[in-house]
């Protein structure tokens, strides 16, 4: 990678995963090495399973818990229906198991970006921690600030920082029209996430 850049992939439509998804199959077919560090996902998904053949070019991590976390004034009739049974916490009061969790993936990609081992990272989901209050934002933006020119950072999830948008040399924001969420059919096998109930890192 001669020119790495930073990417976010934010807004409230489907389709930020799948986006950075497509770019590490993109990148892989060029010959980069590509890390994909989920955040706020535990679990054994349909794209490990898609991407076994393309090991070890891509390979996954995870920091997260194999449940759902949602901030009490976010919760609405319509999410607690779709979640079950998420840990619901106050603003400033993330649950601890969570804390720990999210800490210790940020210092596995910490060490991962430097380690000259790879040409794209992509962190799925960090906006959402850094919104729920898991990750200092400034942690984020400074790794943005010091992260190799060689390599390519790409940021998912909803509710990204304004500051992070502002540091990204790509924004692109997936806004929903329509979404089948809204008529009760959620998380389909193989097209939207979903829990499969098997941890991936027990």
């Amino acid at each position: 990678m001669e020119n790495g850049l930073v990417e976010v992939y934010t807004g409230n439509g489907k389709g930020k995963t799948t986006a950075a998804l497509g770019l590490a199959v993109r990148a892989i077919g060029r010959g980069y090495r590509v890390l994909f560090f989920q955040f706020m996902k535990s679990g054994d998904f349909g794209e490990h399973l898609g991407a076994k053949p393309l090991y070890p070019n891509l390979q996954f991590q995870q920091a997260g818990m194999p449940f759902f976390i949602i901030k009490k004034r976010e919760l609405t009739e319509e999410r607690r229906k779709a979640l079950g049974n998420a840990i619901i916490f106050e603003d400033g009061n993330p649950p601890q198991t969570y804390l720990k969790a999210i800490e210790n993936g940020l210092n596995k990609v910490e060490k991962e970006i430097f380690s000259g081992n790879w040409d794209v990272i992509i962190l799925d989901e960090i906006n959402v921690a850094i919104h729920m209050g898991l990750v200092d934002k400034n942690r984020i933006l400074d790794l943005i600030k010091k992260k190799p020119g060689s390599v390519e950072l790409v940021l998912t999830g909803r509710y990204a920082d304004p500051d992070i948008i502002d540091s990204a040399d790509l924004v692109t924001e997936m806004r929903e029209i329509k979404h089948p969420f809204r008529k009760g059919i959620h998380g389909r096998k193989g097209i939207e996430f979903r829990w499969t109930g098997r941890d991936l890192n027990p």
